[in-house]
């Protein structure tokens, strides 16, 4: 049996990735792959699990982008992301997007940024699903960019995040497109701006925040594969290949789209260099805002 341990919740997008490639992979293998959930401390516990697992291929990881934004806010980890582990494959991205109560008084970023500087500064609350998160340090990388000041209140779930905006109890937040895709369309919330490098299909209108002078806020969320450190190339080149296969298919590619997932594939060294960057850029982002998750 192989386990695909999941740091995700059960039913988010990274733990549907991962049962979706999972069912794929069962029959390519001959043997039943399964997903474990191994959740909490902002995806430690599934980092580590997977660190200390036996290097023989039946563990992979199906990383996310806490991998690299935990790197970057938490200098004692039980794991060393740089060695514990070796890159499978990229698996997908996914855009974030700058979402807003409707007690708001703002229809675009302009609209908001101007709202904000009229309050005192931190009076206005951002919601994330935890400190490091990162939708924490995109909104922490926005405030920089864009000189407003607002108050984190960080919370231990997404569910949480988009019931208190539903509501009003907080202002904004940067949540993952799916995630607030329905809420937005059952106009629940206002969604002003996407983080990415394109406009989304699905709400075409709404621009990018590159688009709108933000360069630096032109990335996505990312869903890996990476095995423990010592997993033998063989193994690596051989799931590596299986994966890329499998996001070439078309079911795959639709399973994906449904969850507002763009599949990338590659080699594994295309991850690898995708993690280093996503390391350096937010240790930049958490030195700069004076963030630390110690």
């Amino acid at each position: 049996m192989v386990k695909i341990i999941s740091p995700a919740s059960a039913g988010t997008t990274g733990d549907q990735m991962a049962r979706l490639l999972a069912s794929k992979l069962s029959p390519r293998w001959g043997v039943p792959v399964v997903v474990d959930n191994k959740v909490g401390a902002g995806g430690a516990i599934g980092f580590d699990a997977v660190a200390k697992a036996p290097a023989d291929g039946y563990t992979l990881l199906m990383s996310i982008t806490a991998f690299s934004t935990l790197a970057a806010v938490r200098s004692k980890l039980p794991y060393d992301p740089a060695s514990a582990f070796v890159p499978v494959a990229l698996v997908g991205k996914s855009p974030l997007v700058l979402v807003v109560s409707n007690d708001v008084p703002a229809h675009s970023v302009d609209e908001f940024l101007a709202h904000v500087k009229k309050q005192a500064a931190g009076k206005l609350n951002y919601a994330s699903p935890g400190i490091g998160s990162v939708h924490h340090l995109t909104m922490e990388l926005f405030q920089q960019e864009t000189g407003v000041s607002m108050t984190h209140v960080p919370y231990k779930a997404t569910s949480g995040v988009l019931n208190d905006l539903a509501s009003g109890q907080v202002q904004a937040s940067f949540v993952v497109l799916q995630t607030a895709a329905s809420l937005v369309q059952a106009g629940k919330m206002r969604m002003l701006a996407a983080v990415s490098d394109r406009r989304l299909s699905q709400f075409p209108q709404v621009p990018t925040l590159s688009e709108l002078g933000l360069k630096r806020m032109e990335f996505e969320t990312w869903v890996g594969l990476h095995a423990p450190a010592g997993t033998s190339r063989e193994v690596i080149e051989r799931v590596n290949r299986d994966i890329n296969d499998l996001l070439r298919t078309a079911d795959v590619k639709a399973g994906f789209e449904q969850m507002g997932v763009t599949a990338v594939g590659g080699s594994p060294e295309v991850l690898d260099d995708w993690v280093r960057r996503e390391i350096q850029t937010w240790r930049q982002v958490a030195s700069q805002a004076g963030l630390s998750a110690d």
